[in-house]
């Protein structure tokens, strides 16, 4: 086997849909002013801003209910200063028709020579945060083992790690997310013998690739810097304005576009009413999208959510890409979070 490694523009992306309803309701602009369990997917900086322990889970469904997104967390305060968290991703796509046996040697169609397969990522993060000597600077480090799964066809780990930085001055938060900033390294193991059952399937189909895939890939860094503020009113009213700028070092089709950076804004609102229900809108993933026609457009994906947070226990809903103004298809996206102290 000749084993090779490549540079993918796009690698490891479920690790990049975000996590919480709260969030797909803002648009994920929470890297400023994450500061729940949620934060060790975020900014695991905003791990420090609990009080005792939590936990989350969260379920969507993408593709017309194809696949399922599923997520949990965990997080606790070790002291005053530090804090750490455990968080667990699945994409999955399961039930899928494998149809590479379905021609005897005889060439005969046999449906009863048709099995199924899941094909499932896993991200699993540990998280730990702490503050720094500097008044109103804190910091948090993520340490990632990726596990994906093609059924029997091929398997893969990987290892990666996050940085991240919060800082507070007045009214204001400011937050810095680095991802894979070392790189997250993937190393495939290929079952030579199913891949062999695929390439006898294929010799119908020339145009097929039939070439062994490469063994290994690098997921490059991505950087999110972002800002926010809360404004309280009168009659327990309340407003939580958000932004970031969501960075990838190499061009792609975001609306900001070099060689060097590509940059999609994002922007998110909470509006509370006494701590206790929230209504949520926000925009992002701004993107040059190339029409049929060959021109140009900018697409961009509107969310909203809902929330109620009562004695500890929070509920959230998000429908992501209303009126469909971005390539992705809509979803629907629940999320629960406990405060585990209410049980003391």
């Amino acid at each position: 086997m000749v084993h090779s490694q490549t540079i993918r523009k796009y690698s490891n992306e479920f690790m990049n849909i975000g996590v919480d309803a709260r969030a797909f309701g803002m648009s994920n602009a929470m890297v400023a002013h994450s500061g729940d369990v949620n934060s060790g997917y975020w900014n695991p900086t905003g791990l420090l801003k609990i009080e005792d322990s939590e936990a989350a889970l969260m379920h969507a469904s993408y593709f017309a209910n194809i696949a399922q997104y599923d997520y949990a967390g965990f997080a606790k305060k070790i002291d005053d200063r530090s804090a750490w968290g455990a968080h667990i991703i699945r994409f999955g796509v399961d039930d899928i028709l494998n149809t590479t046996q379905l021609i005897d040697s005889n060439g005969n169609i046999d449906y009863n020579r048709i099995s199924l397969f899941s094909t499932a990522d896993y991200g699993v993060t540990f998280s730990y945060a702490r503050e720094l000597p500097i008044q109103g600077f804190q910091y948090g480090v993520n340490a990632k083992v990726i596990r994906r799964i093609i059924g029997d066809f091929a398997s893969s780990w990987g290892f990666g790690f996050d940085i991240g930085l919060q800082f507070q001055k007045n009214d204001w938060q400011f937050g810095l997310m680095i991802r894979d900033v070392t790189t997250t390294y993937n190393i495939w193991n290929i079952n030579e013998e199913e891949f062999q059952k695929i390439k006898d399937a294929q010799t119908q189909s020339p145009l097929q690739n039939q070439d062994l895939p490469e063994n290994s890939e690098i997921t490059l860094p991505k950087a999110q810097l972002g800002a926010a503020r809360k404004f309280d009113f009168h009659n327990d009213m309340s407003l939580l304005a958000s932004a970031n700028l969501n960075m990838q070092f190499q061009q792609t089709n975001d609306i900001i576009s070099t060689s060097f950076v590509s940059i999609s804004p994002a922007v998110g609102f909470e509006f509370g009413y006494n701590n206790l229900a929230f209504a949520r809108a926000g925009v992002g993933n701004f993107q040059n999208t190339l029409q049929i026609s060959g021109s140009e457009k900018v697409s961009f994906q509107p969310n909203i959510g809902l929330g109620f947070h009562y004695k500890g226990i929070s509920v959230d809903y998000a429908l992501t890409d209303l009126g469909n103004q971005a390539s992705a298809l809509y979803s629907n996206v629940f999320s629960l979070k406990v405060d585990l102290s209410i049980f003391r």
